[in-house]
């Protein structure tokens, strides 16, 4: 089981505030990365700080994507990507790029990455949220918390 499981936090629409991202080879976490992105023009959603907590102030001095994206890049390249509810993740990926001009493709990722939504509702979990699943599982939590959410994603992959 070699992977690497990502989760976005967003600031408004799908320009991402904050990334984790987790990178497992034969079944072990070796890696885990995260930070703070600063959005365009550091700008977001109210509803979005009230679910992840983050506010302007806390990226007003951050990178940007363009900036953070040859941490993300180096950890996705050539990998197989998971991601809980891998769609909104793959998007904000894809449309981030796009908005800094960055080639997509490049990274050679599959066009739908292993989603452990999918894999947990297939198993009959209702509903397959992310804090269901965990606790479900008995995998600790802090969600919306970009490192603790991908983590959390990688041990669901690695017991699916």
């Amino acid at each position: 089981m070699t992977f690497t499981a990502i989760d976005f936090e967003t600031a408004t629409g799908f320009y991402p505030c904050a990334v984790g991202i987790v990178s497992v080879e034969n079944g072990i976490i070796v890696d885990e990365f995260v930070t703070l992105i600063k959005p365009p023009n550091n700008q977001y959603s109210p509803f979005t700080i009230q679910v992840h907590g983050i506010y302007p102030h806390h990226t007003a001095n951050s990178k940007s994507f363009a900036q953070v994206f040859p941490e993300i890049q180096k950890r996705l390249q050539n990998r197989v990507v998971v991601a809980h509810n891998e769609s909104f993740d793959r998007n904000v990926l894809a449309k981030t790029m796009a908005y800094y001009g960055l080639d997509y493709e490049s990274l050679n990722l599959s066009n739908r990455w292993e989603c452990t939504v999918k894999i947990y509702k297939a198993k009959g979990f209702r509903p397959a949220k992310l804090s269901d699943c965990c606790r479900e599982m008995n995998i600790q939590l802090n969600h919306h918390e970009a490192l603790s959410d991908a983590r959390a994603c990688a041990k669901l992959y690695l017991l699916k």
